[in-house]
């Protein structure tokens, strides 16, 4: 647990503290990454890039309550950069098919695991969206300036993302119940 002794400790640089922090945080800021970047690498080296910010710019953190969600803010931001670099997200999306075939209460049981998992399988822009509205709770406005794209852009990548998900839902999961 992260409580105000070990922040303060860490503010001091004092390493058994930031050892501690980085065991709590890394598996949850790992699984942040995750949902962001598909390459290991790239979420090996936002983790990495993250923890350097957290430890060498703790000064600014005005509460220590809220180190969890600061943390949680900070590895975001060096995952969007990481896509920033490397995705256009004015392309238009020539793959996203609809299926004809309805979600069931079946749907409903899919687990965080499995829609990592998906998530996947939608382009990094759809990704980053969907990410950033639907887990993140970002509006689009936020989200068209965090990305320095259009709202229109932001909201044409969020349809896609959520009609490539139930396609890929439906093919997964619908027709393996049959």
């Amino acid at each position: 647990m992260i409580n105000e002794t070990l922040i303060s400790n860490c503010k001091k640089m004092n390493r058994d503290a930031q050892r501690q922090v980085y065991e709590h945080m890394a598996p949850k800021l790992y699984r942040v990454c995750k949902r962001y970047l598909k390459k290991e690498e790239e979420i090996e080296e936002a983790l990495a890039d993250a923890f350097y910010t957290l430890f060498t710019k703790l000064d600014q953190l005005k509460e220590d309550k809220a180190f969890e969600a600061w943390a949680r803010k900070i590895t975001v931001n060096h995952c969007l950069a990481t896509i920033r670099k490397n995705t256009n997200f004015n392309m238009y999306l020539d793959d996203v098919k609809v299926l004809a075939q309805p979600f069931t209460e079946e749907m409903n049981e899919l687990e965080e695991e499995d829609l990592l998992n998906l998530l996947n399988h939608i382009p990094d822009g759809c990704k980053t969206v969907f990410n950033l509205f639907v887990i993140e709770g970002f509006g689009h406005k936020e989200i068209a300036a965090m990305l320095n794209i259009s709202e229109g852009t932001s909201k044409s990548q969020l349809n896609a993302a959520k009609t490539k998900l139930k396609d890929l839902v439906n093919k997964l999961y619908y027709q393996k119940a049959k």
